[in-house]
């Protein structure tokens, strides 16, 4: 996000409020392409290192064949995480934001564009996986249906009380690597209170993407949305 310098404040806020109000309305047409399709979109934010393509990879083993996914993969640089999802037979774009200055999010234009290359005919999910951030993407409304942030136990407790706004515009929480909680000194507890404390009706997945532990649970949530949301018939792309 670009702001401009200036002795008065209240410009600043403005240039801010015109970039997130000209994303909001490419969300909305996001949203209206993926309806059209009978597609259901889910974002799904982390800070680097939580395991949140593994999490996805081991998501992606168990809804394939029988719910046909596609994924975005967004990182500043590399196709490390792409390459690992592509494993699954799910179609993959990857997006380098280093391409226009090294974003720390994906912004809802980049997802128009990355789309393009999707035959969203040919699928029912597609998951995007955002830059590893907390703070960035819980600004911007890429048109998903579903939020998700996944949350490690080798992070600290306090993450949800220190990065609000990610926990509170989310529609569920996955708590991953449980399998190394005999080995570290992690309240896990503590960590879901303040996960509820800001968002007090959110779901929360705890799991190990490593060994399966929790994943059915997670999975079923997710596989129960996409069959609740609204198909229409699917159109010719535009």
């Amino acid at each position: 996000m670009k702001t401009v310098e200036s002795k008065k404040p209240t410009r600043e806020i403005k240039v801010v409020s015109r970039v997130l109000a000209v994303n909001e309305r490419m969300a909305e047409q996001n949203r209206r392409r993926f309806a059209e399709k009978g597609v259901f979109v889910i974002n799904v934010m982390s800070s680097p290192g939580s395991g949140k393509t593994t999490t996805l990879q081991k998501t992606l083993e168990r809804l394939m064949p029988g719910v046909k996914a596609a994924v975005i993969v967004g990182d500043v640089a590399t196709t490390h995480d792409a390459d690992r999802l592509a494993v699954t037979g799910a179609p993959v774009v990857q997006v380098n934001t280093d391409a226009f200055g090294g974003d720390c999010h994906l912004a809802a234009h980049v997802i128009e564009k990355a789309a393009d290359d999707i035959d969203l005919d040919a699928i029912e999910l597609l998951i995007v996986e955002n830059v590893g951030n907390l703070v960035c993407p819980a600004e911007f409304d890429i048109g998903e249906d579903a939020r998700v942030v996944v949350l490690s136990v080798t992070e600290g407790e306090d993450k949800p009380v220190k990065y609000p706004t990610m926990f509170r515009t989310c529609d569920a929480a996955i708590l991953n690597k449980i399998d190394l909680l005999p080995h570290l000194d992690y309240d896990k507890d503590q960590a879901v209170a303040y996960i509820r404390q800001v968002n007090p009706a959110i779901p929360v997945f705890e799991i190990s993407a490593r060994t399966g532990a929790g994943m059915d649970a997670w999975v079923v949530w997710l596989r129960d949305r996409i069959k609740a949301k609204t198909l229409k018939p699917k159109t010719e792309n535009r």
